[in-house]
């Protein structure tokens, strides 16, 4: 009986103070919030603009060329959220394609040790075996690099990463960019929310994993247009210095979805490594922020800059598109520009129309704006590889440097299947801003 009163006196005890780790240290018996927890203060992401949250008429506001009249104009509100100022260029593109390559190199061919962050002093290693690879230390020592101590020994496990055979050119060692794929995964939250109380569900039926080629398809350049001499676009618009702050084209969704993933933990590793909170997921624009940010706070116009003309006061074309009847070099290029070309619009956005057209994350239906809520709406869907080619549809905005000028205006859909790659269209990323709206904060 004793031995009975004395296991019941531990485990209240142990109860109790499990109770009072539960208030952070706190003898009050007041709820205080929980102690320790890192501040977070919201900070502009690099290159991005602060867009502030509002209320705008989504829809046409000017003539619509197919006279199909599926889309209704209507009252929405937006929530604040950071946007990319540019379009997404080759260099930026690239180190996203580097640190895949990189990766790839580190874990599957150079198995060198040095590469990975090692435990500090009396830290045991993960119990899963699990490895991060030292990227501070890669920085230092890149794999790919023609001098330092790890070159020589690096070259020879590399090989594998190069064409072989009679894929190779004059000898040279090129990466085989079919070996460039990412992996990752996201939550499906609109579909764990229509199955909350599904009991049968588990939590790894709402987890979307993917694997991507990360490599831009470059023969788009030849691929979208019958018999014109763009060789030398295959050639050089990704892989050449010179083109590296034009936008990258010849990605598809699944490749800007898989950046902006990607994107996101390079975002969360640095600010961890800091000892700060991350930013929300990097994402693409959904069809509503993307046409509020285009229109930069002004009420019923045509085109970002406003209008109804597409040129200013000189005469000077507003756009990288096709005017006319084809004079694509009137607005100062042929084919695209950089990004930070032509001025940006009211909320300090370049190209918004014109240059490249850009993905969107929303799904392209022609009637969504009939049943989208009026707060933050969008028409999302998961297609699935065996779903029919019309459910991956995914909306196309801004208009490009071959469009004519009814696609450059902010109202304007179109669409464009979520595995094509076009020389027309790129991306940029938007993500949610925490906290209060800064305007209210002045």
């Amino acid at each position: 009986m004793k031995k009975v009163y004395f296991l019941i006196i531990v485990l209240a005890g142990a109860i109790l103070s499990g109770c009072g780790s539960l208030g952070g240290g706190n003898t009050s018996g007041e709820v205080t919030g929980v102690r320790g927890q890192r501040s977070f203060r919201a900070t502009i992401p690099l290159n991005m603009v602060y867009i502030k949250g509002g209320t705008f008429l989504m829809g046409q506001t000017d003539q619509d060329v197919t006279f199909a009249q599926t889309s209704q104009v209507k009252q929405v509100t937006v929530p604040p959220f950071f946007m990319d100022e540019t379009e997404i260029s080759n260099t930026k593109y690239k180190q996203f394609v580097n640190w895949v390559r990189d990766s790839i190199a580190i874990s599957n061919y150079l198995n060198d040790q040095k590469y990975y962050m090692q435990p500090k002093k009396g830290v045991a290693n993960d119990p899963s075996g699990k490895k991060w690879i030292d990227w501070k230390y890669v920085e230092k020592n890149p794999p790919f690099g023609r001098r330092g101590k790890n070159a020589s020994g690096n070259a020879q496990k590399l090989q594998g990463l190069y064409y072989q055979g009679d894929d190779r050119v004059f000898d040279r060692n090129e990466i085989d960019v079919r070996l460039l794929k990412y992996n990752y995964a996201l939550f499906t939250y609109r579909e764990a929310s229509n199955y909350r109380n599904d009991r049968t569900k588990k939590r790894s039926d709402f987890i979307l994993r993917d694997t991507v080629t990360v490599y831009p398809d470059t023969l788009v350049w030849l691929n979208d247009f019958s018999y014109a001499a763009n060789e030398p676009m295959v050639e050089g618009y990704f892989s050449h210095p010179a083109y590296r702050n034009y936008p990258v084209v010849g990605v598809t969704w699944r490749q800007a979805r898989a950046f902006s993933a990607w994107r996101t933990r390079l975002n969360e590793g640095a600010k961890h490594a800091r000892g700060q909170e991350p930013n929300l997921p990097f994402e693409l624009p959904n069809e509503s922020q993307f046409e509020y940010a285009a229109r930069g706070g002004r009420v019923g116009t045509d085109y970002p800059w406003g209008g109804p003309y597409i040129k200013n006061a000189k005469g000077c074309l507003l756009a990288n598109f096709k005017p006319g009847r084809g004079n694509y070099t009137d607005d100062g290029g042929a084919y695209t520009v950089n990004v930070r070309s032509y001025f940006p619009n009211d909320f300090g956005l370049y190209n918004m129309a014109g240059n490249v057209a850009e993905w969107t994350l929303s799904a392209y239906d022609e009637s969504a704006s009939t049943f989208v809520h009026d707060l933050s709406p969008t028409f999302n869907y998961e297609a699935k590889a065996s779903d029919p080619e019309v459910l991956k549809r995914k909306v196309v905005r801004g208009g490009s440097w071959k469009d004519i000028g009814y696609f450059l205006q902010n109202s304007t859909r179109s669409f464009e299947y979520q595995d094509t790659a076009k020389s027309y269209i790129g991306f940029r990323c938007v993500t949610m801003y925490l906290g209060r709206d800064i305007k209210d904060k002045r």
